[in-house]
């Protein structure tokens, strides 16, 4: 009964920022890495960003480095993803997996546009 909720989507304009959370429960979340995957309109899911279980590793797709960074609270169970520079192609359904779980939720929508 693994759940993650997605939130904090939205529209936003070019070059503006968002802040995704994650929510998880149902499994020991600090022993997990996570990581945030998106899918755009007519795009495969791709992975965006990875965070260790501590938080002390971090990895990021070429496309959004040095734009976005994942973080985690394991105090509240919550990965983060704070998106800056948002660009129209960054566009997509945004999704959070622990570790190699196959267990997503509903995503949280992210439209960037004029």
């Amino acid at each position: 009964q693994v759940q993650l909720v997605e939130s904090g989507g939205g529209l936003v304009q070019p070059g503006g920022s968002l802040r995704l959370s994650c929510a998880a429960s149902g499994f020991t979340f600090s022993r997990y890495a996570m990581s945030w995957y998106r899918q755009a309109p007519g795009k495969e899911r791709e992975l965006v960003a990875y965070i260790s279980s501590t938080g002390g590793s971090t990895n990021y797709a070429d496309s959004v480095k040095g734009r976005f960074t994942i973080s985690r609270d394991n105090a509240k169970n919550t990965v983060y993803l704070q998106m800056n520079s948002v660009k129209p192609e960054d566009t997509a359904v945004y999704y959070c997996r622990a570790g190699s779980l196959d267990a997503w939720g509903q995503g949280t929508l992210v439209t960037v546009s004029s």
